[in-house]
C-alpha cells in the first residue's frame, strides 16, 4: 500500500505549476502584501493539503532560500500546524525534491513542446527561449526553487533532477547543432553556447519582480532576439 508522498505525487504534481497568474505592474496595481495562493480545489482532501504544502514551499523557498525556511513557515503558509508537514512529507529537503523533480519535468515539456512548433532551427530557438523565458516569468517562484536551490537536494535526488536538466541542455544543444549543420548558425562549440543561452534564461528568476513593467512575451522576445544575434543568425 502506497503511503505518504508516493501516494499523491503522479496527481498532484501535474497539477503543481498552476498557480495564480501574476498581476503584472504593466497593467495592473500591485497589493502592498502578498495574497494567499489559490489552491485548485480536489476530491481528494490529502492531494489538496499536499497542494497547499508545496505552494506555501515554493513562496517560503523562493522568498528565503531552502536554510533559512523551516517546517514552521511552510506549515504555517498551508494553514496547518508544523506537525502537518510530516503527515505527508518526511523531511524539508522532500518537499524541495518534489517541488524540483515536478518544475524540471514541466519545463521540459514545455521546452520539447516549443520545439516541436518550429519548422527549422531558427523558429526552433526563437520558440524555445522566448516560452522557456515566460515560463521563468510566469512561475518565477518555483523557478527561483528549481533553479537556484537544487543543490541542497540530498545526492540521490539530485542525480535525479540532474538528469533531467542534462535533458534540457541536450534539446537546445540538437537545435544549434541542426542550425550549424545547415548554415543558419555559427557556432564555435554548440556546449557552450547552450550553456550561456539557458545562462541567459534561467537568470530571469533571479531578477524578475512583478512590479517589472514589462510582459512575461516582451521579455521572452527580448531573450529570444538575444539567442539569434549570439549563434549569428542571419549573418
Amino acid at each position: 500500500m502506497l503511503t505518504g508522498a508516493a501516494r499523491w505525487y503522479p496527481r498532484v504534481t501535474k497539477r503543481l505549476l498552476s498557480f495564480p497568474p501574476l498581476r503584472h505592474a504593466v497593467n495592473v496595481p500591485q497589493p502592498t502584501t502578498s495574497p494567499s495562493p489559490t489552491v485548485a480545489r480536489t476530491s481528494d482532501p490529502d492531494a489538496s493539503t499536499v497542494e497547499r504544502l508545496l505552494q506555501a514551499a515554493a513562496h517560503a523557498f523562493a522568498d528565503k532560500g531552502f536554510h533559512a525556511t523551516t517546517t514552521r513557515d511552510i506549515a504555517s503558509g498551508a494553514g496547518l500546524s508544523p506537525a502537518g508537514v510530516y503527515v505527508h512529507f518526511g523531511s524539508k529537503e522532500e518537499l524541495l525534491f518534489a517541488l524540483s523533480r515536478s518544475g524540471h519535468e514541466s519545463a521540459l515539456r514545455l521546452m520539447r513542446s516549443a520545439i516541436a512548433e518550429g519548422s527549422d532551427p531558427t523558429q526552433q530557438l526563437v520558440h524555445v527561449m522566448a516560452r522557456f523565458t515566460e515560463w521563468h516569468v510566469e512561475q518565477y517562484q518555483v523557478a527561483r526553487v528549481v533553479q537556484y536551490e537544487h543543490h541542497h537536494l540530498t545526492p540521490d535526488h539530485h542525480a535525479e533532477v540532474l538528469a533531467l536538466r542534462k535533458e534540457m541542455d541536450s534539446l537546445v544543444r540538437d537545435v544549434l547543432d541542426r542550425g550549424v549543420a545547415d548554415g543558419t548558425f555559427s557556432v564555435d562549440d554548440s556546449a557552450d553556447t547552450a550553456l550561456a543561452l539557458l545562462s541567459i534564461v534561467v537568470d530571469v528568476a533571479r531578477w524578475y519582480s512583478p512590479t517589472i513593467r514589462r510582459t512575461p512575451s516582451q521579455i521572452g522576445a527580448t531573450n529570444a532576439a538575444l539567442a539569434l544575434r549570439l549563434v549569428g543568425a542571419g549573418h
